[in-house]
């Protein structure tokens, strides 16, 4: 059974930084593509960023124009481990972050997700 952890959530003030962490069991994730989605009050989920090794041993990543600049989506040596590192934070970034894994490759579609963790909050106050 995959299951997915998400840690390093919390409250900073806008400018600063947080980075998050999904930990992956249960499964070999290393054809696994492993992404962040964030979910704000009244909002649809949102896609952030994505990773995968599918492509023979080369990292592709793909990031929301949103946060592209600030958001680094990376991935442990291990494969089972994808970080998240935050910069320059903004109160609208403020929301609960997923992480989420599927073996259909990279997609900003949350349907296309099979395996999502519970979630962390981040809170950005001005």
């Amino acid at each position: 059974q995959v299951q997915l952890v998400e840690s390093g959530g919390g409250s900073v003030q806008a400018g600063g930084s947080l980075t998050l962490s999904c930990a992956a069991s249960g499964g070999t994730f290393s054809t696994y593509t492993i992404s962040w989605f964030r979910q704000a009050p009244g909002k649809e989920r949102e896609f952030i960023s994505a990773n995968s090794w599918r492509y023979g041993n080369t990292y592709y990543a793909e990031l929301a124009d949103s946060v592209k600049g600030r958001f680094t989506h990376s991935r442990g040596n291990a494969k089972n481990t994808v970080y998240l590192q935050m910069n320059s934070l903004k109160p609208e970034d403020t929301a609960v972050y997923y992480c989420a894994a599927t073996q259909r490759g990279v997609s900003r579609l949350s349907s296309a997700y099979r395996y999502w963790g519970q979630g962390t909050q981040v809170t950005v106050s001005s």
